[in-house]
């Protein structure tokens, strides 16, 4: 382990914060909890100070870190769909009925679409951030855009 500085910190942030962000948001429902979860998450990497082979590894760990986090945050709360806020982070008004759509799913099948389909990581990506074969990957993928179609369907 090595002691992180104060520019590789603020730099972490920078790069990765948005994206957490997105993907606490998609995966807890609202704002409040998706802040929580992202500065949980830098205040893990700080504690922990991790050694990494790349920023690839770096971020498949904060990622890693940040579902984690939202699971337990969804433990300790009932989860809950702040649509008021839900509004800001769509750019486009046909998007609303996607992301109720996609906040709709279980959370195994949300997780690995907004990986895939948000954050365009790959399916051997996915898996090793999920600790999962790439082949279930592939079948919560399959499964999860079915329910997708048939909740936007809706």
């Amino acid at each position: 382990m090595e002691n992180l500085s104060a520019g590789m910190i603020e730099f972490a942030v920078d790069t990765y914060s948005d994206m957490l962000f997105r993907i606490c948001f998609v995966s807890l429902g609202n704002r409040e909890d998706a802040e929580d979860a992202v500065q949980d998450t830098f205040l893990k990497y700080i504690q922990k100070a991790p050694d990494f082979n790349g920023s690839e590894h770096e971020k498949a760990w904060l990622i890693r870190v940040a579902i984690n986090r939202c699971r337990d945050i969804k433990r300790m709360r009932r989860p809950k769909v702040d649509f008021d806020s839900l509004e800001e982070y769509i750019a486009a008004p046909e998007s609303n009925e996607a992301l109720t759509a996609l906040m709709s799913l279980p959370e195994k099948y949300r997780t690995v679409l907004t990986l895939k389909c948000v954050e365009g990581y790959s399916v051997k990506e996915i898996a090793g951030m999920i600790g999962r074969t790439e082949s279930a990957v592939k079948m919560r993928l399959k499964k999860g855009r079915e329910l997708l179609r048939q909740a936007y369907e809706e």
